[in-house]
C-alpha cells in the first residue's frame, strides 16, 4: 500500500465466513463502495498499470460491474459488462466454466470493434475462473485483451495460475 487511502481501503474489507456456503471466506467490498475517498482511491490503483493501453473495461458480473464503471468513467473509456447466462438481449459468446464453488455460465454482446483493447475488472480474483472464461469470450467476439485488474486477490486459491499469462494487477492480496 502506498497510500493513507488505500490502507483505508483495506481496513474496509470485511471477510464473512461461510458465505455464501460453509468453507467460502466472502469478501464484503460494500463499506468500501460507501466511503468516497478510499473508492476513488483503488479505482486509481486498479486502473494506473494499464494507463493508456485500453478502449474498453470489462465488468464481470456483479460486483465487477461497480468497479469496472467507475474505472471506465475515470478514464474515459468504455464499458462492456459480461453477464451471467440468460441476461443479455444479443449473446454473442458464451462460456461454461467452475468457481470456487459451483459451475457458471458467461455471455458477452459484440459491441465493440473488432482489435478493442479491453481491460477486465473484477472485485476478487480467487480461483482465476471467471477472468478466464471473461478472456475466452472476449477474444471469441474480436477483443484484445490487455489484462485483468481486480480489487482483491486471495492467493492460496491459485487464481494466477489459471489465468495464466494475462498480465494481472491486484490492489490487496490475503
Amino acid at each position: 500500500m502506498t497510500s493513507p487511502e488505500l490502507a483505508r481501503a483495506a481496513s474496509l474489507i470485511r471477510s464473512i465466513p461461510d458465505v455464501p456456503k460453509p468453507g467460502i471466506v466472502f469478501r464484503d467490498v460494500m463499506p468500501l463502495l460507501a466511503d468516497a475517498r478510499a473508492f476513488a482511491a483503488v479505482i486509481e490503483a486498479m486502473a494506473a498499470p494499464f494507463a493508456g493501453r485500453f478502449d474498453a473495461v470489462a465488468g464481470l458480473e456483479a460486483r465487477g460491474f461497480l468497479f469496472a464503471g467507475a474505472i471506465a468513467q475515470a478514464t474515459g473509456t468504455g464499458l462492456v459488462p459480461v453477464r451471467k447466462a440468460g441476461r443479455l438481449p444479443r449473446p454473442a459468446a458464451r462460456r461454461d466454466y467452475t468457481i470456487e464453488y459451483g459451475e457458471a455460465t458467461i455471455e458477452v454482446q459484440d459491441d465493440l470493434p473488432t482489435g478493442a483493447r479491453v481491460l477486465i475488472a473484477d472485485d476478487v480474483l480467487a480461483t482465476g475462473g471467471t477472468v478466464e472464461a471473461a478472456c475466452h469470450v472476449l477474444r471469441e467476439v474480436g477483443c484484445r485483451v490487455v489484462g485483468a485488474t481486480v480489487l482483491f486477490a486471495i492467493p492460496e486459491l491459485r487464481g494466477r495460475e489459471r489465468i495464466g499469462d494475462i498480465e494481472l494487477a491486484t490492489v490487496f492480496e490475503g
